[in-house]
């Protein structure tokens, strides 16, 4: 068994509690979907947001909305680059998996400009 990652990001419409919950929900479960993600193969998971983004804590909604009470994670925020995209939230989820698993990154809404 080995490590790898998930990457995926989504756009949050405004800060708030609301549109980060729904943005976080939204892009974990397009990346479980993706990638057929079992709580228990999950390492941990590492989110970030850009500065204009404090509303709530991302890790707050994948712990009580799907249940990921055993599951290490940690939130961040982006480095603030000039004319970097605004109102983003990224994930890192780290995985224990085969050797030939291939990860299926997700971007979506104006996120995706980022692959």
């Amino acid at each position: 068994m080995i490590t790898k990652g998930i990457r995926g990001a989504i756009t949050v419409e405004e800060n708030s509690s609301e549109a980060i919950k729904n943005a976080t929900l939204e892009l974990l479960n397009a990346m479980i979907c993706a990638n057929n993600i079992e709580e228990s193969m999950i390492s941990h998971v590492i989110f970030t947001l850009t500065n204009d983004l404090n509303a709530a804590f991302p890790a707050r909604y994948a712990r009580l909305d799907l249940g990921w009470e055993n599951t290490a994670m940690m939130c961040f925020h982006e480095l603030d680059v000039p004319n970097a995209l605004s109102k983003c939230l990224r994930v890192l989820i780290v995985l224990n998996c085969d050797e030939k698993f291939i990860p299926q990154f997700i971007y979506l809404k104006g996120a995706s400009i980022l692959r």
